[in-house]
């Protein structure tokens, strides 16, 4: 999570949720952000003004007019300092405030002055949220251009289970961060990425895989929604979650991967494989597990599908960007990939490289465009490698006048 230099205010509703906040706070002073709180009287009786600026290390904002300090404009001078208003937790009481813009207390003055850039995220027991009365506040507030962050279900602290937990502190980051990053010429782009390992089936106990984890896509998915594309994201098997807002399509083996990104393919306007795809099958699958024996066994293997070169034989006007794992003449190996494939662009990394490859947080590539010179990034996090990557994705379609459409 990068928010350096970012300003976030976080209003603290009256909810038994109110003591997550205290993380939140933390998280976002560990990535670079500055924060400033307001708590409602209410939320004082879950969580103490002291916790909170403890954490923060500054004061907590809790009166509109507060003594021994001038006061007269504190709620307009809060709102205009921040980039981003989050309330969290979101009471019923504090979405119907905001909803028909009543302002009795500072945090629902905050709201008044700062509707343009304020995020909510609710958190009540589950018969609350049904409510219709609710609901239809909330719709309200989607529709006047509020981001509305849905809870999750679970255990409630009032021996309810169901819908009503505050969502958990990487989804409000997540869309803390999308709501935070500029939109960029991919702002409505529909972007097609495949991410992770396939498996090849051998018997019900043995497959045919790599090492791939999906990181290197995953973080590619994110990336692209914060730039506001629309993601198709299609991923072999992995642990990872998908970033809430992407279209996700989860497959196992080449052949299903390949199906998946062809049933898509006509909405795609750019497509990212990064997806490290098994090159072989077993010719025969075996119903029951191979048993060991003392001599030797050897596998028929058939060649599985090259997605990305049967994509480029559909390319049409898609900007199409290709991965090339090498450990040997890396250079020359994907220079012959970027131009057999009829890519736009390739992106070089050796996995024997520390750091680099598979099942880590990091990654150094290269990336090399048709035209220009070889791009040489340094060992950086995955997901600053992805901003990297669209970010030249972004580049190769201004510099060429190419606008990717629909075919």
């Amino acid at each position: 999570m990068q928010l350096k230099g970012k300003k976030i205010l976080l209003g603290i509703c009256g909810g038994i949720a109110a003591y997550k906040c205290a993380e939140l706070v933390r998280r976002w002073i560990q990535a670079g952000a500055e924060v400033e709180v307001v708590m409602t009287s209410a939320a004082q009786k879950f969580i103490s003004p002291l916790t909170m600026e403890t954490i923060a290390g500054k004061q907590v904002h809790i009166e509109l007019f507060p003594e021994h300090q001038f006061s007269a404009t504190i709620h307009i001078d809060l709102a205009d300092w921040a980039d981003v208003v989050v309330i969290a937790p979101a009471t019923a009481n504090m979405i119907s405030k905001i909803r028909h813009g009543q302002g009795d207390d500072l945090l629902s003055t905050i709201c008044l002055a700062s509707w343009r850039k304020t995020i909510i995220a609710p958190a009540m027991n589950s018969n609350m949220w049904y409510n219709p009365i609710v609901q239809e506040n909330l719709k309200g507030l989607k529709d006047r251009g509020y981001l509305i962050i849905q809870p999750t279900e679970g255990d409630l602290a009032c021996g309810y289970k169901g819908m009503g937990r505050l969502a958990d502190p990487d989804i409000i980051d997540f869309w803390i961060q999308y709501y935070l990053h500029p939109k960029s010429a991919l702002k409505n782009r529909t972007i097609l990425i495949t991410a992770g390992r396939t498996e090849e089936e051998l018997d019900p106990v043995r497959i045919l895989t790599n090492r791939a984890t999906g990181k290197m896509g995953f973080a590619l998915a994110e990336q692209a929604f914060f730039h506001g594309a629309k993601v198709i994201l299609v991923a072999g098997p992995n642990t990872l979650n998908p970033p809430p807002g992407v279209e996700y399509h989860p497959v196992v083996s080449a052949l299903e991967m390949h199906q998946k990104v062809f049933e898509h393919l006509s909405r795609a306007e750019i497509v990212i494989a990064s997806a490290a795809v098994a090159d072989y099958r077993s010719k025969e699958i075996l119903f029951r597990k191979m048993k060991k024996g003392s001599s030797e066994k050897s596998l028929k293997l058939l060649p599985n599908p090259d997605i990305l070169a049967d994509v480029a034989k559909k390319k049409a006007n898609r900007i199409l960007v290709g991965f090339a794992v090498e450990t040997d003449n890396e250079e020359e190996n994907a220079l012959k990939k970027l131009r057999e494939k009829k890519l736009d662009m390739i992106i070089l990394n050796n996995p024997v490289e520390e750091g680099a490859g598979f099942a880590t947080d990091t990654n150094r590539v290269t990336i090399y465009k048709r035209k220009g010179k070889a791009i040489h990034l340094p060992l950086m996090n995955k997901s600053e490698v992805a901003a990297h990557i669209l970010h030249e994705i972004v580049n190769l379609m201004d510099k060429s006048g190419k606008k990717a459409r629909k075919k």
